[in-house]
C-alpha cells in the first residue's frame, strides 16, 4: 500500500498551488498529488478564453513544466479517480482498487459541471467548459466552417464562450432562463452593458427563456426546443449553468456539508486531518460578513492551498484573503473587486456607452464591491476602500474627477 505525508486531490489551481506552497514552507516530506485528468495541472480560465480561440497552445497555460514536479518530489498521479475516503484509518481508494494512506489530505477536487436534466441533455455535440478535453472536442466539432451554436447559461462561462464563438464567426443564440445576464453575481447596470455588448457583436440574447429539452437526430443534437415550443436549430450546445461541487467521497467519510464540503479558518473538514480548498470548500468569508460560501475564483483556490499548507507545516494563519475575479470578453476586461453579495445600493462611475466605468457595490453605506470595466484605476484603487470599510458619499463615489484613493 502506497504512503505520503499528504495526498493532494486535485490537479487544477488549488491542488497544484497546495504543492507548490507546501515546498516553498519548507515541508520535506512525501507529497501525491493525484488529478482525474490525464493532463498535468494547467490554467482554467484561459480554457473559456484564449485557449478555446485558439490564442494560447496547451503549453503556455501550464501551471509549471511537468519536470518542475519532479524536480521538487511531487508525485504527479494522472488519470485517477478517487472512489472512497476512510477518515478513520487515513486511507483513500481510488477507482481501479489502489488504495494509497496518508498523513494529511488536501481535497481540492473542484466540481463538475451542472448538466441538464431535459431530455435529449446526453446527445453528442453537448457540451460543457470544464477542462481542457471538453474544449478539444468542441473545437473539433467546430472546424470546418461557421456552425449554429445554442449557449444555455447567461453567467461568466456562457458569455465568455459566446464571445470566442463569435470571433471565430460561429451563429450564436444564448438562452439565459432569469431576466438578466450575470444575474446572480451583479447588478442591472452590467448586466444592461453586457448584454447590450453581446447584441451588438451579433449574439441572439433570449432572456426569461426556459429549454424544454433538446432535439437530436441520430444521436446528434440537432436543436434546442424552448417552452414556447420554438426549435432553435443548433449544430452544438454550449452548457454553462454552474458546478457541482466534488466532495461525494468526503461526504460519505462523514465530513460536514452540502453545498460544499465545510471548512474552517484553517480550511480544516471536520474529518481529522482532512482539509478542503477551492471550489468545493464552503467557508464563512470575512469580505461577505462571514456567510458561509464557496468561492470559484483562481485567487480563492491560490489563497486557501496557501492556507492549507502554512496549517500543516506549523503556520496557522487564519484564510482571510481579499476576493477578486476577472473576465475577457471582446475587447472588454471586466475586473472585480470584493464580493456584492446581500448589496442594497450601486453607484455608477464612468459611461458604459464609452465602455470604461464601474460599478460600486454598498451595503448599508459602506463600499463592499467594485466591477470595473476596462478601468484599472478604479479596480486598484477601489478595493482599498473595502478592505478600509468605508461609507463615502456616493455622489463623490459616482465623480470621475475624483480618484477613488482620495477618498482614503
Amino acid at each position: 500500500m502506497d504512503h505520503a505525508d499528504v495526498i493532494i486531490v486535485g490537479t487544477g489551481h488549488g491542488g497544484a498551488q497546495a504543492a507548490i506552497a507546501l515546498r516553498q514552507n519548507g515541508f520535506e516530506g512525501s507529497v501525491i498529488l493525484l488529478g482525474r485528468e490525464k493532463d498535468p495541472p494547467y490554467e482554467r480560465p484561459p480554457l473559456s478564453k484564449e485557449y478555446f480561440a485558439g490564442e494560447k497552445p496547451f503549453e503556455r497555460i501550464q501551471i509549471r513544466p511537468v519536470q518542475f514536479w519532479a524536480d521538487k518530489s511531487i508525485d504527479l498521479r494522472l488519470g485517477c479517480y478517487v472512489a472512497e475516503v476512510d477518515g478513520m484509518n487515513h486511507t483513500i481508494t481510488l477507482s481501479d482498487g489502489t488504495k494509497l494512506t496518508y498523513r494529511k489530505l488536501i481535497w481540492a477536487a473542484g466540481g463538475d459541471p451542472r448538466r441538464l436534466s431535459c431530455p435529449g441533455a446526453d446527445l453528442a455535440g453537448v457540451h460543457s467548459v470544464r477542462n481542457r478535453a471538453d474544449v478539444d472536442r468542441m473545437v473539433a466539432e467546430l472546424a470546418g466552417g461557421p456552425k449554429r451554436v445554442v449557449v444555455i447559461g447567461g453567467g461568466y462561462i456562457g458569455l465568455e464562450a459566446a464571445a470566442v464563438l463569435r470571433k471565430l464567426d460561429h451563429q450564436v443564440v444564448l438562452v439565459e432562463a432569469l431576466p438578466r445576464v450575470l444575474a446572480r453575481v451583479a447588478g442591472q447596470e452590467l448586466s444592461d452593458f453586457y448584454q447590450a455588448q453581446h447584441r451588438a457583436h451579433g449574439v441572439d440574447l433570449r432572456l426569461e427563456t426556459t429549454v424544454d429539452r433538446l432535439e437530436g437526430d441520430g444521436g446528434k443534437v440537432t436543436g434546442v426546443r424552448l417552452a414556447t415550443g420554438e426549435i432553435i436549430p443548433a449544430d452544438m450546445v454550449v452548457v454553462g449553468i454552474g458546478i457541482v461541487p466534488a466532495i461525494g467521497p468526503l461526504i460519505a467519510a462523514g465530513a460536514a456539508g452540502g453545498n460544499g464540503v465545510d471548512v474552517d479558518e484553517f480550511c480544516r473538514t471536520t474529518l481529522d486531518d482532512i482539509y478542503a480548498i477551492g471550489d468545493c470548500a464552503a467557508h464563512a468569508n470575512p469580505y461577505a460578513d462571514n456567510a458561509v460560501i464557496r468561492l470559484e475564483s483562481v485567487q480563492n483556490a491560490h489563497d486557501m492551498a496557501a492556507t492549507a499548507a502554512r496549517a500543516i507545516c506549523g503556520d496557522k494563519q487564519p484564510y482571510n484573503a481579499f476576493p477578486w475575479f476577472w473576465s475577457n470578453q471582446y475587447d472588454l476586461k471586466l475586473q472585480t473587486a470584493g464580493l456584492s453579495l446581500d448589496y442594497d445600493q450601486t453607484v455608477l462611475r464612468g459611461d458604459p456607452d464609452a465602455a470604461k466605468f464601474s460599478v460600486i457595490y454598498l451595503k448599508e453605506g459602506r463600499v463592499i464591491a467594485l466591477d470595473c470595466v476596462n478601468s484599472v484605476k478604479d479596480y486598484v484603487q477601489g478595493r482599498k476602500l473595502i478592505e478600509a470599510r468605508l461609507m463615502p458619499d456616493p455622489d463623490i463615489l459616482a465623480d470621475t474627477e475624483t480618484p477613488l484613493k482620495e477618498l482614503l
